[in-house]
């Protein structure tokens, strides 16, 4: 089977790691995968990749055609790629407003199935027409390391707390805002709180692991795929609660659902780093495979979902 993934790029040509993953683990499991990357900006730019997309599919064929992201699947749509699966990660489809609108419209009538990260999103777009398949974790790249080790590696000093907000401070759906004033509301001695910014992303697993407890304040989330990966390192965690993010933290100890409210956020992050403190880690990973969300498990949904739409448009 021959599958085309359209997605934007990232600023150096290449695709998100999510969905980079999520090739590697269908490579693995037999499935064909070629990119079209979308490298243009803005409303503008996208639109022009129309124009690209039509072009280099002239002449060539593909089983399926599988875009991710709802500025994707449009270039897709209207550069007449079919049949076309479409991922939706949340933000595209939680903004709301002419996006969100085309995307349910879509949705019912010109895509030949819809993903979508969480049950939340496909009450959104329409239920019916929604397979609800979260991102999957490489299991072998996030998992747990020595705690001591992964600190000297950043030259932190092992005598410190290390609060890791895991997102970019700089994306306002993230919130960090909340994350800061709940930290300083702790009013700690002796600890730091991180963050992600110009990150490589073959660093994240190293910096979870360095850290005493991970959060994640986020205004709006799909199904986050940074707490899945803190989760396959064992970190303890704090989160507001959107999302799948209940669903994913079940009753594991050492995982801990806030409100919005900063006081709150406080408290429940003096409750991770006393897990912390005692237990060490939790056993966040035994819960991820538990629930079925290692790459090779969310592989095989993925390719069910590809030979269902096969026979339909063949």
């Amino acid at each position: 089977m021959k599958i085309l993934f359209i997605s934007s790029s990232l600023p150096s040509g290449v695709p998100s790691p999510i969905i980079a993953n999520q090739a590697k683990s269908l490579e693995e499991a037999g499935i064909k995968i070629r990119f079209f990357l979308i490298r243009s900006k803005g409303l503008k730019g996208y639109l022009k990749e129309v124009f690209q997309l039509r072009k280099f599919l002239k002449n060539k064929h593909f089983d399926i055609y599988h875009a991710h992201y709802g500025l994707s699947a449009i270039v897709a749509t209207l550069a007449g790629a079919k049949p076309l699966v479409v991922s939706l990660m949340g933000s595209d489809v939680k903004e709301g407003g002419w996006q969100q609108s085309l995307i349910k419209r879509f949705a019912k009538h010109r895509w030949a199935a819809t993903i979508t990260k969480s049950q939340a999103l496909a009450n959104i777009v329409g239920p019916e027409y929604c397979n609800v398949i979260p991102n999957g974790v490489d299991m072998d790249f996030f998992k747990p390391l020595p705690k001591k080790q992964c600190q000297t590696h950043f030259n932190l000093d092992q005598n410190k707390i290390y609060i890791l907000f895991a997102a970019n401070p700089d994306r306002p759906e993230k919130n960090f805002a909340l994350a800061k004033k709940a930290f300083e509301t702790l009013n700690l001695e002796q600890a730091e709180l991180l963050y992600f910014q110009n990150v490589p992303h073959d660093e994240i697993p190293v910096w979870m692991n360095a850290a005493d407890v991970v959060i994640l304040s986020s205004l709006w989330e799909g199904s986050p795929n940074v707490i899945k990966e803190a989760m396959a390192c064992n970190c303890p965690i704090v989160s507001t609660d959107v999302g799948d993010v209940k669903w994913l933290f079940g009753n594991e100890p050492g995982h801990y659902l806030s409100s919005f409210d900063a006081a709150e956020v406080a408290q429940k992050i003096q409750l991770a780093l006393q897990f912390s403190e005692q237990k060490n880690r939790t056993k966040g990973r035994e819960r991820i495979i538990e629930l079925g969300l290692n790459a090779e498990s969310v592989a095989k949904r993925l390719i069910k979902v590809y030979q269902e739409t096969l026979p339909k448009h063949a």
